[in-house]
């Protein structure tokens, strides 16, 4: 018989994530936390958007957050949706 540890990341009582990688469950709760901070900021700075809309929005923001700091840093977006791009086909490629 063999004992499995494994690590859920729950996320406003729904369980978001089941791993056995307790660094990938800790990355995943980190990214939860930082979507959290930026939709309490964009409440805070009167945006009106569907709680649904500012959840979707703000984890895919915390997920890319380093593709978004090249954005900031003057990258334009079709230069990041390339690099992107490039970086799938490696996946395929390699897979």
């Amino acid at each position: 018989m063999a004992i499995t540890t494994q690590y859920v990341v729950t996320h406003k009582g729904v369980e978001k994530l089941v791993t056995t990688d307790k660094k990938e469950a800790d990355q995943y709760d980190k990214m939860l936390d930082a979507a959290d901070n930026l939709a309490d900021y964009i409440h805070a700075k009167g945006i009106k958007l569907d709680d649904s809309v500012v959840e979707e929005l703000t984890i895919m923001l915390s997920k890319n957050k380093d593709k978004i700091s090249k954005i900031f840093k003057g990258a334009t977006a079709e230069s990041v949706l390339e690099d992107e791009s490039a970086e799938v086909v490696k996946l395929q490629a390699n897979g």
